[in-house]
């Protein structure tokens, strides 16, 4: 280890000048994140693997080392569970050249759990440090041994001696750890320096500073020099002196033009800041920075750079399975990927202050930040918080993407501490409480939907919900966003939402046997995401409703005119940046890709934000040959925003198409009976039918049997069968019609003598209300299916209230049993269980011998099993299913949330309500079957 730390040693030295500033230097003790660290000596005093010294590296969480006690934050008021409680005790050799005598050397902490004591060579370096999210810093230049070799003694108790740091913190809904889990490293400064550099730049160029100086001088100056990331100087340098003695001084002045920042073009540039004595540069420090605005207008709304925001975002936990809340530059790159891929501008740090390296990616792939002091649901004292608001502004107070302060979670706050925001930022950035109305931003958690228009769209301030439409397992999230979002777009006070959350936090257990990836129950699976970032069906629903290109609602045909309507949904993008691209497919399931039929792309329209354009799609003759058109959105930087999909082909005009296609020759049908069934029978195939009720009994083919039986029954209300008749004539296919006194009247059974079977059952002609399904339904062994092929929407299942995101197409998935936010360790997307949406065909792929399946009816719901019910259930999370294996449904239920019943969601997410009429010439369930053997 001597060797690497060495080396780490040199390469700091000989590049920190590109790490951070001319003359600071930046020398890492421990490893720079999740993926790089570096072995110091540990010793646990409690837990596993305790009461012996060892190693660690250095950042991360100690529990996921192997050491101490994994404790979920609810675990405090649980007799049964002990609650760790132990400290993690470090040392650290490190060697300091004689060079350094003279210098300012500060040991820098970005992040320890929490109680922290720092010894240099048996000194301490300073009081203890309370709170385990903030960077924190010890002057430790009197300590040193220059030219020697340096001990470093870190003592980290997993819980505080402030008993208000653990109700903060703690005793939070979330994963409580212990460990350094951020960088430690020596910053290096000339013996006099600039302590802190505060930058204000607004959108039109002009920006003012606050210089802070490590101590007073005679002579000193200050310049301020702005280059873009080229290296290239905009405008000249500004100068200005400091008066002798002082220690602080203010600095402004304008660039011209320079590119403001919002995350639709983050633009960024360097503010390089010289202290000088003359001619003589001191120290000069370079903080990257972006030019814009932020304003929250009184009964109005939040502004950036004169334009009205509407943030769409998502809460995010610092977090990954392996490695808890030490994370890695990938780890960061991933989330801001996946956030801005789902059509976000905006993330909430909840509920924590994050790594300094994801604020900066924020900064260059544009996302707008809520920056929030810890306060889970119970505060900081007003001895330890104003401590930790300085400490949150002076690391994050110049990054462009942080636009609010959060001052603590649902109660998590003192009043009293929030003069600090205002004393220490600058920029006076908005502060908002997570929860309350106040500050002139109404930010209510989980609203209901009709509580919502209430407070929200009846209000007088502007709203945006910080968590919103809790996603405990597959509910929430996607769910219900549509009709949330299309209600509060009518309010001029809509300021946006904040999904809860990003993905689930199950932690690796190390104390369990075997891979165990834990969510503490239903505490910890919310997410969009799987822990391991696995994509659930919401991410594309959140994609589509977000998407900030919008496609007004249009039926496409092959009579089509071509037009598409498009709304601007941007703030600062014209959609003439934008690019615009078309495809038309033509499919068959028995082709292993979709045939184009005609591609191209779209002249790209002048629209500013918030004006509604159309665009011509010059297909030709693609649609006459076509089943599906696809059109695909590109923002400016050519990143997919969303593609639409619609079919060009009516159901009943595809099923003809595939009928003619494998109909078989014609055979004589046969038809014997026995006490309780009619079989009927061709070359190849046994089809029996009870005569009790007309359900299929028994399928049987060349290889043997097909074990599709037990239908049609009807889903979602009570049928007496009133009348069995079936009948063969010569050189006739045979019927057999069921008649009953409810839905459906009228099922028929048709067995051609090509080898298909038609199931026909009559729309409804009365009434049904406050359903959950309705159609028939079949059984089939789970067992057997091996996966299935399919035309309709895809690839993941959908719900009443979450049919946006699942696009047309053909579609191809394996069996599998994914528990959606519970089966940590098979979790497999898309889940193959679950409603379906507008059936056309099908290919259920068995152990027995593979069946086709295809639909006339327009809209068809398909269910494929029944999901398994998760162990922790809560809520409206489990929504209900007929009997039945697989069922061709009307009507399907919503999905609810941790807190609501679906019902709350809004009327989109209410229980269904169906009227038919006599002489309505309605769209009967109408599907076939090809239960003949293609071997």
């Amino acid at each position: 280890m001597m060797t690497v730390r060495a080396l780490i040693f040199v390469f700091c030295i000989l590049f920190s000048n590109s790490i951070f500033s001319q003359n600071t230097q930046i020398v890492y003790l421990s490893g720079t994140d999740a993926a790089h660290t570096v072995d110091w000596d540990f010793y646990c005093t409690d837990g596993q693997n305790s009461g012996e010294w060892t190693k660690i590296p250095v950042p991360s969480n100690w529990e996921l080392q192997g050491f101490g006690t994994y404790n979920y934050g609810h675990d405090w008021k649980k007799a049964n569970i002990k609650l760790g409680k132990e400290h993690g005790l470090y040392k650290h050799e490190f060697e300091i050249p004689a060079s350094w005598k003279g210098k300012t050397v500060n040991i820098v902490f970005d992040g320890s759990m929490t109680d922290t004591e720092v010894k240099i060579n048996g000194k301490l370096a300073g009081e203890i440090h309370q709170g385990a999210f903030y960077r924190f810093k010890y002057d430790i230049s009197k300590l040193l041994k220059y030219g020697k070799t340096n001990l470093l003694e870190v003592d980290v108790a997993k819980h505080s001696s402030n008993e208000s740091v653990n109700q903060a913190e703690r005793q939070a809904d979330f994963w409580i750890f212990g460990g350094i889990f951020r960088p430690v490293f020596l910053e290096v400064l000339p013996g006099s320096h600039i302590k802190r550099a505060a930058i204000d730049a607004k959108a039109d160029g002009s920006f003012k500073s606050f210089i802070e100086l490590n101590g007073p001088g005679l002579g000193y100056s200050v310049a301020v020099q702005l280059f873009d990331l080229e290296g290239n100087q905009m405008g000249q340098t500004i100068r200005d002196k400091i008066e002798d003695g002082n220690v602080e001084k203010w600095i402004s002045g304008k660039f011209e033009n320079v590119k403001s920042w919002n995350p639709e073009w983050p633009n960024l540039y360097d503010m390089k800041i010289s202290l000088k004595k003359g001619e003589e540069v001191l120290h000069e420090t370079t903080e990257r920075i972006g030019f814009r605005t932020v304003e929250l207008r009184e009964h109005d709304g939040f502004y950036v750079n004169g334009e009205k925001v509407v943030f769409k975002g998502v809460n995010r936990h610092s977090f990954w399975p392996e490695t808890g809340r030490c994370l890695s530059e990938e780890h960061h790159l991933t989330d801001i990927r996946l956030i801005k891929e789902m059509n976000m501008n905006a993330v909430r740090c909840s509920h924590y202050v994050p790594d300094k390296r994801f604020l900066e990616l924020c900064d260059s792939l544009g996302l707008f930040v809520l920056d929030e002091v810890t306060g889970w649901q119970n505060s900081y004292d007003t001895i330890v918080g104003p401590k930790r608001v300085k400490e949150t502004i002076l690391k994050d107070e110049n990054h462009p993407s942080v636009v609010i302060w959060n001052h603590g979670n649902e109660g998590g706050w003192d009043f009293a501490n929030e003069k600090g925001f205002h004393e220490y930022d600058i920029q006076k950035r908005p502060v908002i409480y997570p929860w309350l109305l106040r500050n002139g931003a109404d930010t209510h958690h989980y609203p209901a939907y009709n509580y919502a228009i209430g407070r929200y769209i009846n209000g007088n301030d502007p709203f945006m919900a910080a968590e919103l439409l809790h996603g405990l397992y597959d509910g929430g999230l996607g769910a219900g966003l549509e009709e949330y979002w299309k209600k509060y777009q009518s309010s001029p006070l809509h300021a946006g939402g904040f999904l809860w959350v990003l993905a689930d936090e199950a932690v690796l257990r190390t104390d369990l046997e075997g891979t165990v990836y834990d969510g503490d129950g239903n505490h910890a699976p919310d997410g969009i995401l799987g822990p391991h970032r696995e994509k659930e069906g919401s991410f594309y629903t959140v994609k589509e409703i977000w998407s900030p290109v919008q496609v007004k609602p249009v039926t496409i045909n092959r009579r089509w005119n071509g037009k598409l309507f498009l709304e601007n949904k941007f703030i600062f993008t014209n959609l003439k940046d934008c690019s615009f691209e078309w495809k038309a497919i033509k499919t068959g399931f028995d082709k292993t890709e979709n045939e184009i039929t005609g591609k191209g792309t779209c002249q790209s329209p002048f629209t500013e934000p918030g004006e509604t354009a159309a665009i011509k799609v010059n297909f030709g003759k693609a649609l006459q040959k076509a089943d599906l058109l696809l059109f695909t959105a590109n923002d400016p930087h050519g990143n997919e925003l969303y593609t639409w999909s619609w079919p060009v082909i009516q159901t009943d005009e595809k099923a003809a198409e595939l009928i003619k296609m494998i109909a078989g020759n014609p055979s004589e049908i046969e038809v014997s009976e026995s006490e309780k069934a009619v079989t009927v029978s061709i070359p190849g195939l046994e089809v029996s039918l009870s005569k009790m009720n007309g359900t299929l009994l028994s399928v049987k083919n060349r290889k043997g049997v097909v074990s599709f039986t037990g239908g049609p029954v009807p889903a979602g209300g009570n049928t007496e069968i009133t009348d069995l008749q079936w009948s063969k004539e010569p050189s006739k296919n045979f019927t057999f019609e069921i008649t009953t006194n409810n839905y459906p009247e009228k099922i028929k059974w048709t067995l051609e003598k090509n080898g298909l079977l038609l199931l026909e059952a009559s729309p409804l002609q009365n009434e049904l209300r406050d359903i959950d399904f309705f159609g028939i339904s079949f059984n089939y062994p789970e067992e057997k299916c091996k996966g299935i092929k399919w035309m309709g929407r895809g690839p993941y299942r959908v719900w009443k209230n979450r049919i946006k995101g699942s696009n047309m197409g053909v579609w191809d998935k394996t069996y599998n049993n994914t528990v959606t936010g519970e089966s940590f360790n098979n979790l497999v997307y898309p889940e193959f269980k679950g409603y379906h949406g507008d059936l056309y065909w099908a290919i259920m792929q068995t152990t027995e011998s593979d069946f086709t399946i295809i639909s006339e009816t327009p809209h068809l719901y398909f269910q494929l099993f029944k999901p398994e019910k998760p162990k922790h259930l809560a809520g409206g999370t489990h929504p209900p299913f007929p009997e039945g294996d697989i069922s061709f449904l009307y009507e399907i239920p919503a999905i609810g949330t941790k807190f609501k019943q679906a019902e709350a969601l809004g009327p989109g997410s209410s229980k269904g309500y169906f009227r038919g009429h006599k002489g309505d010439e309605g769209y009967p369930i109408k599907v076939w079957f090809d239960f003949r053997s293609k071997e």
